[in-house]
């Protein structure tokens, strides 16, 4: 029997199931996603696609050689708040830090007006009570050296506190404790023996930098989740045991691969966004095979658009997340997220004659009007199916019939009101999505120092390839690629399974000008020695080549901002010094403009960083050599009246089912090229074609 890899990713309304074998087929299956319990859902999925296959469940598992798992269990948590109860034990003194939080409140480089009129009733709703904060005696000083010694005492009492208050969880972080951990390590200690049933998270050992509040917000979102994160993984990797699967289940991170479930367990905020993550993963893998280092992902779904970078092979990073206005450190790959995606309301100012689409969505329940569920209000789907985009029977694999006629409903009431045409009206929605989709891109790329010219778009996710042959060019790319044509819409679930296992280790040493190489060097052999002891403690039977990256973050002195940058090894000389500042001068002025760095000032170093990846089995993508401008009998399944924006009327368009295409044929647009989830839509003026691997690249003509 064949071995296999899988991926799965849950979605808000579909768990992906991607399955590929050793000859490269590939099997994609979806099936809804199960709330109450969520395993449930990754199971079924499975079974689908094993069924494909003509195998159980059980059968699959046990020929099955990685199985790696994107989760939205924390991110969900954390947005619905159903998180544990916490409980923060922190130097005293600084009881306040995560209610005071930073001026800009998590809104730092969005919305100016937000920024500026911020009043002090917008502040989240707190994630920890302040009755549930205890301050304890203990001072270390910023070069780690003991100032008031950890008093044992006090902390018995706050621990007797917080528990006689219900908490689940307990979050530990001191002042300076990535320098001198012991003192976070003692308590840790000592509630292993009083309370050991209490998950317990400890800033040094989570996120070992400086920044008291963005440190202490980690440490307290990773305790929020922990129980119900640990719960479900545990719940779930014995599952796959029972079946039959015989390896360490892998759970894809927000630094863009792969842990094992045990890390999972001890740090669930590594999981947060693991799903726009995972495509980026998948993105990356294809982007080497079919030879594109500068991609820009994008993932359009159902309620939001994610865009990550690609440059030079590698996933663009960043050091600072950010969920529901709390900001906090952990080295993750950087996604950009817009409320933009197929149920985004539409919303109308009659009295300026302006139409404004999302960010709010009607989600799954009650969704698009058309789906007949309850909702009243349009949205995109909406729009593009009076447009002719979607075929009102094959939504969803044809599991949904869309109700076109209440979609027509909707939008005339619009351009009723705008004294426009109802297929302007649609047409100026759905636009209006593009455009602010294509504006996102730009603030990702031109606003970095970035020319999207020099990038690839890739468009997945249920709604991409429908919309990427006008925001990608928008957006200033050349071209656009849907990938693995019927793949796109389960490309997290394929990007999981390609992924890498990724551990990230730092050490902050705020070191100022002229700089010691051999420091530096101790520093990076520091991180090695973590990262060997890492590896030789998850063996896996999965587990192949290992490759260490450094990097060491400098900045102006007087300054916060780091600019991160890649060394050729782990020991250093005197000459690579000079190298280094010249790497981030030039860094520097590519993200802030020319001329902007300071050659006089004392530059610092901050932040020494390991990113240490272990190779695992990859899908293998076959390619066809052989290259075909007939396309084959079938293919055309028809045609439907499409209305085309440019040009101003509808047309009878030709309808092709994609999955079909082979690898040589072109398609010149206007058409609609259909698979079982989801569709492309080529525009007049554009040409698709279908490259040796299977994807669909669109170009304008």
């Amino acid at each position: 029997m064949t071995s296999y890899l899988i991926g799965v990713d849950i979605g808000g309304t579909f768990t992906d199931c991607v399955i590929v074998g050793d000859d490269g087929d590939i099997t994609t299956a979806k099936a809804p996603s199960t709330p109450g319990d969520y395993s449930q859902g990754v199971l079924n999925s499975m079974s689908v696609a094993a069924d494909q296959l003509g195998f159980s469940l059980e059968e699959i598992c046990r020929s099955t050689r990685l199985l790696t798992h994107g989760t939205t269990i924390g991110t969900n948590a954390v947005i619905q708040k159903r998180g544990a109860k916490v409980g923060i034990i922190t130097t005293r003194g600084h009881n306040d830090v995560i209610h005071i939080m930073r001026g800009s409140r998590g809104l730092t480089g969005r919305d100016i007006s937000k920024i500026i009129h911020f009043p002090e009733s917008s502040k989240p709703e707190p994630l920890v009570a302040k009755s549930l904060i205890e301050g304890v005696s203990e001072r270390v000083d910023y070069a780690g050296e003991v100032v008031v010694p950890l008093h044992e005492g006090e902390v018995r009492k706050a621990i007797d506190r917080l528990l006689a208050a219900g908490v689940e969880a307990i979050a530990i972080c001191f002042l300076w404790s990535f320098k001198r951990p012991q003192h976070e390590l003692r308590v840790k200690a000592m509630l292993a023996e009083i309370a050991p049933q209490i998950f317990v998270t400890c800033s040094s050992d989570l996120v070992p930098r400086w920044g008291e509040y963005e440190r202490l917000t980690a440490t307290v979102l990773n305790s929020y989740i922990g129980p119900l994160t640990a719960g479900y993984l545990l719940r779930l990797d014995q599952k796959f045991k029972d079946l039959g699967y015989g390896y360490p289940l892998q759970v894809v991170q927000c630094g863009g691969g792969t842990i094992s479930v045990e890390r999972a367990v001890q740090a669930p905020l590594l999981t947060l966004d693991s799903g726009p993550v995972a495509g980026v993963t998948g993105s990356k893998y294809l982007g080497q095979i079919i030879g594109y280092p500068n991609i820009i992902t994008t993932d359009m779904g159902g309620t939001s658009f994610d865009v990550g970078l690609i440059i030079d092979g590698e996933p663009a990073a960043s050091s600072l997340g950010l969920v529901n206005q709390y900001e906090y450190f952990l080295p993750n790959v950087d996604i950009q997220t817009i409320g933009a995606g197929g149920g985004s309301l539409v919303n109308v100012d009659r009295k300026n004659g302006l139409i404004k689409v999302g960010p709010q969505s009607a989600g799954a329940k009650p969704g698009p009007v058309c789906y007949g569920r309850g909702g009243t209000q349009a949205t995109v789907t909406d729009a593009a199916l009076v447009l002719g985009y979607i075929s009102p029977d094959k939504f969803a694999s044809g599991t949904m019939k869309l109700d076109k006629e209440r979609a027509e409903g909707v939008i005339a009431d619009i351009a009723t009101s705008l004294n426009m045409t109802p297929m302007a009206c649609a047409a100026g929605i759905v636009r209006i999505a593009e455009f602010q989709m294509a504006d996102l891109i730009r603030k990702a790329t031109v606003q970095r120092g970035i020319d999207p010219r020099d990038f690839v778009v890739f468009a997945f996710g249920g709604a991409g390839p429908m919309h990427a042959g006008v925001y990608a060019f928008e957006a200033g790319a050349k071209k656009a690629v849907v990938p693995q044509t019927k793949m796109a819409s389960t490309w997290c679930a394929f990007g999981a399974g390609a992924a890498d296992i990724l551990h990230v280790y730092e050490i902050v040493d705020i070191i100022a000008e002229p700089f010691d190489f051999t420091l530096f060097s101790q520093h990076l052999a520091a991180l090695e020695a973590q990262a060997d002891a890492r590896f030789d403690h998850e063996k896996s039977a999965t587990a192949g080549k290992i490759s260490y990256r450094f990097s060491i973050s400098l900045r102006h002195k007087g300054q916060i901002n780091e600019v991160e940058i890649f060394l050729s090894g782990e020991h250093m000389t005197a000459s690579d010094i000079a190298q280094l500042k010249n790497e981030f001068y030039r860094r520097y002025e590519q993200l802030y403009g020319a001329g902007s760095y300071y050659r006089k000032a004392v530059l610092e170093a901050v932040t020494f960083r390991l990113r240490a990846v272990v190779e695992t089995p990859k899908p293998h993508l076959a390619q066809n050599l052989t290259l075909s401008g007939d396309i084959p009998a079938g293919v055309l399944l028809g045609s439907r009246p499409v209305y085309w924006d440019s040009l101003g009327r509808s047309v009878d368009t030709p309808v092709y089912n994609a999955e079909l295409l082979i690898s040589g044929n072109i398609i010149e647009g206007p058409a609609i090229l259909e698979t079982v989830d989801t569709t492309i839509v080529l525009h007049p003026r554009r040409r698709a074609l279908i490259d040796p691997y299977g994807n669909v690249e669109i170009t304008q003509i």
